[in-house]
């Protein structure tokens, strides 16, 4: 049976550190997904959207404090209880760990594919340890994945040096992308999305831009040649008021077309 992946709106940044507007994503992804300017179809040759076969649950109400992780946490445990596949529209990053936490209660083993400039793995950040450039911090140290494998890693700093040895986290950084270093990915796969893993020429819309990152197609490539069973992703750190002419908007429909039809064709 072909599973429907879902997709769950998590307008959520108050735990960015920087700017805010993440909160604003859902709707402008889903705008950017319904354009007539595309069409519904992958590059698969395979439908992704459309009320036939891409589910939609609507957003999630989310105050601006801790209740958000519950609440997040919550809603994600019952998709993984039935074992249905999502792509979340957040929001900032801080919205993976709730996830994890919602996620892991269906899944005993789980990798996590992170794309992202920066490896998020600060113990706190600002004095909050539950800050967007905290999650991956209190997924590991939780025990939520089995294995964290982090590609376009390009704003590291000492601190998150140590925290990725001391977490036995996987990492590809750009000079190692470029010398030709790749992934390689089994059973169940998480993959979490930060959109300024992508270099800012093709995902100007971020909140932290940092030049030197990965195209579109590369991303791309990256998830169509992924190993393992795709169970879930997230989409992150979109900020639309940072945006140019919608070309992050794009670029994000585009990211959910492509996830969508990878769940489609996998169930088949």
């Amino acid at each position: 049976m072909t599973s429907r992946p879902t997709l769950i709106g998590m307008p959520y940044d108050a735990s960015s550190s920087f700017l805010r507007g993440a909160a604003l994503a859902p709707a402008v992804i889903r705008e950017a997904l319904r354009t007539p300017a595309g069409n519904p179809w992958a590059e698969r040759v395979v439908q992704s959207v459309g009320a036939e076969v891409l589910l939609d649950a609507g957003d999630l109400t989310l105050p601006p404090t801790a209740e958000a992780r519950s609440l997040i946490e919550h809603a994600v445990r019952g998709l993984a209880q039935e074992a249905l596949p999502f792509i979340a529209l957040g929001g900032d990053h801080s919205i993976t760990y709730p996830i994890l936490r919602g996620l892991r209660a269906g899944y005993r083993s789980l990798t996590i594919l992170q794309i992202d400039a920066h490896p998020d793995l600060y113990d706190e950040f600002e004095g909050d340890r539950f800050s967007h450039a905290c999650p991956f911090a209190r997924i590991m140290e939780e025990g939520l994945a089995d294995r964290l494998i982090q590609v376009g890693i390009r704003a590291m700093t000492g601190h998150g040096r140590d925290q990725a040895q001391r977490f036995g986290v996987e990492q590809i950084d750009m000079r190692a992308w470029a010398d030709g270093a790749r992934p390689s990915t089994a059973g169940h796969v998480y993959v979490s999305l930060d959109l300024d893993g992508l270099d800012p020429a093709y995902a100007p819309g971020v909140s932290h831009r940092e030049p030197g990152g990965l195209s579109v197609r590369e991303v791309l490539t990256l998830l169509d040649t992924l190993g393992g069973e795709l169970i879930g992703a997230d989409i992150v750190e979109f900020n639309p008021n940072q945006d140019i002419g919608g070309m992050t908007a794009s670029v994000a429909a585009k990211l959910v077309k492509e996830l969508a039809s990878q769940i489609v064709v996998e169930s088949d």
